[in-house]
C-alpha cells in the first residue's frame, strides 16, 4: 500500500483560515438574516485598476489572433516583466538587482513554501511570533519540525516573540539559526522594521552564514520614507537575503495570481561536506522543474501597474485601504482598545479586552456583533490575547463594523 507523507499528521487542527470560513459558514447558517461583514482573511475588495485590465484584455486579443498568439512562456517570467521590476520596485530605490534574479510565479504564499524544496531538512529554522501559518506549516510537512507543544510551538523551530512588552521588535536569536523568516510591513501585527534593524538582521545572518527568507507582500503600503521598502536598501543583503513580492495586495491579483522572488546570485548555502554553492542555480531548475509561468495576459496586466497611468491607479487603491485601516485603528482607540499597526500596513493588531482569549473574541464579536476578524493565537502562541482585523473592504462596511464593534467592548 502507498504510504502517506506522516509529517502532514503534526499539522494543529486545520489550516487559520479554513477554520474560519467553518466557523462563519456555520454561523451564517443558522443565522440566515445576519449581515455579516468579514475583516479577517486580507482578500481585497476592490476592482482592478482601469490599466490593469485595459492591458489584460488587449493581451487575450493577443491570443486570439495566430499572428500575436503564445503558447508556452519563459519559466521565470517574461523580459518585459522583469525588467520594469527591476527598475521600479529595485533601481528606483539604489537597490542593485539583476534581471535573471527576478523570478515571476503565480503568489509568494507558494514561493515562500516552495523555497524549502532546496534546503535540506537538517536546517535551524527561526520565526517571528505571531508568524504567518504558511512559514512553519511548510515546514511541519517536509519533515523539519517535530510534534507541537500545548501552545503550538514546534519542535526543532526557534521562535521569536514579538507582543507590545518588547515594542513588536524581535530580538536576534540566541542561537545560531540557519534560516530566519521576516514579514515586514508584518502580518499579522500591521508593523515595520527600520533600517537600523534590518540592517541588525543582516549583519546577524553575515555572521552565522544564515539565509533570510523576507517576504515583503505589503511593501506597497509604507508612507513613511524612512522605512525600507525591500531588504536590499540594506548593504550585505545581496548576500544573505530572498526576498519575495506580490501583486495580491498592491494590485489587487488575489484572484489573478502573479507574483515574484528575488534570488541574488551572491547567497550562498553548504553541502553536507561544506562545500559553498549559490542558490540561485537551484531555484532556477526547482522553477523551472515544478512550474510552467505565469499566464502572458497576466503578466501584461502586471506590467502595467509601472506605467503612469497605472501606477497612480493602484496608488489611490493602496491609500483607500490605508484610509480604512485609519478608521479602524482611531474607531478601536476611541472606544480604548490598545490598538498597534494599521499605519504603514493594511492591518490592525489589537490587545482583547479583559483578558479574553483569541478564539473567545473571534466568537463573541460574530454571534454579538456580525463581525469577522482573524484571532491572534491562530499566528502562534505569542498571539494569543491579541486579534487581527483587515482593512480590505468597502468604507460603508468598514464604518458599519467600527459602529458595531465598538457596541461590543464599549
Amino acid at each position: 500500500m502507498a504510504r502517506l507523507n506522516e509529517h502532514y499528521f503534526k499539522l494543529k487542527a486545520g489550516y487559520l483560515f479554513p477554520e474560519i470560513g467553518r466557523r462563519v459558514s456555520k454561523f451564517c447558517a443558522e443565522h440566515p438574516a445576519a449581515k455579516v461583514i468579514r475583516l479577517g482573511i486580507g482578500d481585497v475588495t476592490e476592482p482592478l485598476a482601469p490599466a490593469v485590465v485595459k492591458a489584460l484584455q488587449a493581451a487575450v486579443a493577443e491570443m486570439a489572433d495566430r499572428k500575436t498568439f503564445r503558447g508556452y512562456g519563459p519559466e521565470q517570467g517574461y523580459d518585459f516583466l522583469r525588467q520594469a521590476i527591476v527598475d521600479n520596485d529595485y533601481k528606483s530605490r539604489g537597490a542593485h538587482v539583476e534581471l535573471d534574479e527576478v523570478f515571476v510565479s503565480d503568489g509568494s504564499k507558494c514561493d515562500t513554501g516552495n523555497i524549502l524544496d532546496i534546503f535540506g531538512a537538517d536546517n535551524v529554522v527561526a520565526v517571528i511570533d505571531p508568524v504567518y501559518p504558511v512559514y512553519v506549516d511548510t515546514n511541519v510537512m517536509v519533515g523539519r519540525t517535530g510534534p507541537a507543544d500545548d501552545q503550538g510551538r514546534y519542535a526543532g523551530l526557534v521562535y521569536i516573540p514579538v507582543t507590545a512588552a518588547n515594542n513588536f521588535v524581535p530580538e536576534l536569536p540566541k542561537q545560531k539559526v540557519d534560516l530566519i523568516y521576516l514579514c515586514y510591513p508584518n502580518n499579522p501585527t500591521g508593523m515595520v522594521a527600520t533600517r537600523d534593524e534590518l540592517q541588525r538582521w543582516v549583519d546577524y545572518a553575515r555572521a552565522n552564514e544564515a539565509i533570510i527568507l523576507y517576504d515583503a507582500a505589503y511593501e506597497a503600503y509604507i508612507t513613511d520614507p524612512a522605512i525600507p521598502r525591500t531588504i536590499y536598501e540594506i548593504p550585505g543583503a545581496r548576500d544573505v537575503a530572498i526576498e519575495f513580492r506580490s501583486f495580491s495586495k498592491t494590485a489587487g491579483f488575489t484572484g489573478v495570481r502573479c507574483a515574484f522572488t528575488v534570488v541574488p546570485k551572491t547567497v550562498m548555502a553548504s553541502t553536507s561536506s561544506g562545500e559553498k554553492k549559490p542558490i540561485h542555480p537551484l531555484w532556477n531548475r526547482r522553477h523551472c522543474t515544478k512550474f510552467n509561468g505565469v499566464s502572458y495576459p497576466v503578466q501584461r496586466a502586471a506590467e502595467a501597474i509601472y506605467f503612469a497611468e497605472g501606477r497612480q491607479q493602484i496608488r489611490e487603491t493602496v491609500q483607500f485601504y490605508l484610509t480604512n485601516a485609519r478608521l479602524i485603528r482611531e474607531g478601536l482607540q476611541a472606544v480604548g482598545m490598545q490598538v498597534y499597526g494599521g499605519v504603514n500596513a493594511p492591518y490592525v493588531w489589537l490587545k482583547t479586552p479583559g483578558g479574553e482569549t483569541s478564539w473567545d473574541f473571534f466568537d463573541r464579536l460574530l454571534n454579538q456583533a456580525h463581525l469577522v476578524g482573524t484571532p491572534g493565537s491562530g499566528f502562534g502562541a505569542s498571539g494569543e490575547g491579541y486579534f487581527r482585523l483587515s482593512a480590505f473592504n468597502s468604507r460603508d462596511n468598514v464604518e458599519e463594523a467600527v459602529r458595531r464593534f465598538q457596541k461590543v467592548v464599549s
